[in-house]
Parts: structure tokens; C-alpha cells; sequence
């Protein structure tokens, strides 16, 4: 049978709600809906009823396409009060034939979440990033191995409670009950990694329009994590500053002809702006590309900062990936591989299947990543927000025309 499932990136510019089924661990993409966000700032709520009303938008289009009332979601989480550690835990296995049981490996994360959290803090992924058995280090799957001692490291990513909070009486306000939190470049690199990029080192850098969040892969799994809060908001509102124009005039602009490469660009290009006082004025594509290029460097160097000081820019060997809406500006590989200088590449979903036109972009990348996140073995070490139930029909939709408009 097939299992249909939803997925809700709440980001700072769009809301966007894909319906996916799954049948034999293969994912058809059944539904789509997007909104413009309201009430967002930096990749959280600041506004819960107008982002209420944009999730209702975007969800209530999922439905007529997919022909399914929704229930449940998975929903991306974001913003500068995400944070992580890494941390050890031991326990001795059981003794028996069987050897290392699923009871001992819930036994030792549970022993390595145990790390001091305020009360306003709440822990949303608890990742195994290997484990030891005895001497017997680097395992990356224990079950039925023998031995006497189990320890397993792992990363724990903590957010804000009263952000979590915001965003499931966000959804709740239009009748889904949140399942899974999932920090936003996790569930991206589940759409755009390769299997040889994860094993070798790589960093998934997604740029949205409040936040830049990374989260560093190696030997199969998350190894660092981090959230930068500069994104695609902060390269318009320089433009917009720069022209004196409204914030919308300057996103078209840096759409139509932005480019962080000035060296390239025609000396001699010019363009028309309307900024405030409605007289049109001429403007440089070169002097653009100089804006764009000093705050696009600014990312890259804080994200080189941030790797150096976890220790892992030697950890690279595939590079990184870019995803999230600010990865479409031209030139930002080349910005990207200048600073870091590591490989570069602008990442879209892969192996898309089904109502998929819109979604070959990497600013989709976080909503197609919830749908396979479902669909994969995350689900044992991820701590859920409420006990798994059946995704489908409900009465909700007349919940939605009961919000304020």
C-alpha cells in the first residue's frame, strides 16, 4: 500500500507544502502548494496568525492537487536559536546470543542526550555519528555485534522550545499536527546528497532568506551543524539601501541582474530602478554585482570561520553544496570556491518523480528532503512530537475558513 505523506518548510520567504506517496521505499511527488511567508523574520514565527493564513494557502493547494485532506506533517525548522553539541554515552550490552540488541543502542543515546538543557530548550535530533564496541571503534552499525561495552557519539541539535511551540500552533491553527521537526539543511541533503558525498565529507550549505544553516556530512552521517543568520533577506535590503528603493523593487532587481562576479560584468550595462520620489534613475550592473559580492564574501567567510573553529575544514574532500533560494544568484560558486576554496555545486532534488515542474530548483530543496526524510531510517533516533498516526483525511479545511483574513 501506499503511504502519503506531507512535508511543510515554513521559510522565511515561502511556505511551500508537498504531498508525496511512498510505496516500496520509492517517493511520488502527488501534491504541491506554495505561499508567500508572512509573519516570518529569520526563519521564525514573529506573527502567528499571519503565517497561519500563508501556511493555510499553501496547504489548502496541496490538497486540491493531491486529492488528500491532511492530517499530519513533517514541518523544516530554522533560525539563529538552533544550536548543537556533541556527546558521548556508554552502556554495558546485554549478555546473550543475539548480541547488541536495539534495546542497547536506545539505551546508550539515551545516556548521551543527557546533557545539561535549560527548561526553554528542547532537543530535536539526536544523531549517532559512530559507535565502539570495546576496542572495536569507527562501527557504524552495531546490531547483533558481540562484546561487552557499547558507546556511541553522538550530535544532539537543540532549538528554542517556545520556537517549536510557535510553529505546531502555527499548523494546528490549520488543522495538521506536526510529527517531526526537521532542522532545514538535514532534510535538504536527503534531496541533494550522493551516498560518495556523505562517506567522503561534505558541507550542505543552505541559504535561505533569513538564515544560512550547515550541516557537515562524513562517513555517512551529520557530523556538525550550525546556523549562520545572514541570508538572501540581508543581499536585498543592501540593494535596496544602495538604490534607495522599495524592498520589493530591490528583489526584482537582484533577480533580473543580480550576479556576484563585477569583473565580469559590462562596465557599460546599465539598467532603470524607480526608487522613493518616483524618478527613475540609471544603474550600473557592475556597481550591482560590487553590492551583491561583498555580502555574498561576508557569508562565505562566516561560514570559513565556523568550519575552522569546529576543526573540520580538512573534512572536505567533496566539497560543498548549495542549496536554498539565494544558490540561484549567478557567480556564488565562484564567490563560494574563492573563500573556502573547496569544490562547489548548486544543488536541485534528485530522482524527482510525479508533479515535480516546479521543484527542480535548490530552493526546494528542504521541501522535497521532508518527504524522503519520512521515507528513510531517521525515525528510531528522532524524537517525535507525538506518537505516529495515520496520514490522511480529516476535517479540516473548514477549520482553514474560520481564520481571520
Amino acid at each position: 500500500m501506499e503511504e502519503i505523506i506531507c512535508g511543510l518548510d515554513i521559510g522565511t520567504t515561502k511556505i511551500c507544502a508537498v504531498v508525496g506517496a511512498i510505496r516500496n521505499r520509492e517517493l511520488r511527488i502527488i501534491g504541491l502548494g506554495m505561499a508567500p511567508s508572512d509573519g516570518m523574520r529569520k526563519g521564525m514565527i514573529v506573527d502567528v496568525p499571519a503565517a497561519s493564513r500563508a501556511l493555510a494557502k499553501a496547504v489548502e493547494a496541496a490538497e486540491e492537487t493531491s486529492g488528500y485532506q491532511l492530517s499530519q506533517a513533517l514541518v523544516s525548522v530554522a533560525g539563529e536559536h538552533i544550536s548543537s553539541a556533541n556527546n558521548r554515552g556508554l552502556v554495558a550490552i546485554n549478555r546473550n546470543d543475539a548480541g547488541v540488541t536495539t534495546q542497547d543502542i536506545d539505551r546508550a543515546l539515551d545516556t548521551a542526550q543527557a546533557i545539561p538543557i535549560p527548561n526553554s530548550r528542547q532537543i530535536i535530533h539526536l544523531i549517532p555519528r559512530h559507535y565502539t564496541i570495546d576496542d572495536h571503534a569507527g562501527v557504524l552499525q552495531p546490531l547483533s555485534m558481540h562484546g561487552y561495552r557499547l558507546e556511541v557519539e553522538a550530535h544532539i541539535i537543540t532549538a528554542a522550545t517556545s520556537a517549536i511551540q510557535n510553529l505546531k500552533h502555527c499548523t494546528e491553527k490549520v488543522g495538521i499536527s506536526a510529527v517531526e521537526m526537521v532542522f532545514n539543511p538535514l532534510a535538504s541533503a536527503d534531496a541533494v546528497l550522493e551516498p560518495a558525498e556523505r562517506e567522503m565529507g561534505v558541507l550542505v550549505v543552505d541559504i535561505g532568506g533569513g538564515t544560512t544553516d550547515l550541516a557537515l556530512y562524513k562517513q555517512g552521517t551529520v557530523w556538525h551543524t550550525h546556523v549562520i543568520p545572514i541570508g538572501g533577506h540581508h543581499i536585498t535590503n543592501d540593494i535596496a539601501i544602495g538604490l534607495r528603493a522599495p524592498y520589493e523593487v530591490a528583489e526584482k532587481v537582484k533577480i533580473q541582474y543580480g550576479d556576484c562576479r563585477p569583473a565580469d560584468i559590462d562596465p557599460d550595462f546599465v539598467f532603470t530602478v524607480e526608487p522613493f520620489g518616483g524618478e527613475k534613475i540609471q544603474v550600473g550592473r557592475q556597481d550591482l554585482a560590487q553590492v551583491i559580492e561583498a555580502r555574498v564574501e561576508e557569508i562565505f567567510h562566516l561560514i570559513l570561520k565556523d568550519i575552522q573553529q569546529s576543526g573540520y575544514d580538512e573534512y572536505l574532500p567533496a566539497g560543498m553544496v548549495l542549496t536554498g533560494g539565494t544558490a540561484l544568484l549567478r557567480g556564488i560558486t565562484s564567490v563560494a570556491e574563492r573563500v573556502l576554496n573547496v569544490p562547489t555545486r548548486v544543488a536541485t532534488p534528485r530522482n524527482l518523480v510525479g508533479l515535480v515542474d516546479s521543484l527542480h530548483s535548490p530552493a526546494f530543496a528542504t521541501s522535497v528532503g521532508l518527504l524522503r526524510w519520512a521515507g528513510m531510517d531517521h525515525h528510531r533516533y528522532q524524537p517525535s512530537l507525538q506518537s505516529p498516526g495515520l496520514w490522511g483525511k480529516r476535517v479540516g479545511s473548514l477549520l482553514r475558513t474560520l481564520l481571520p483574513g
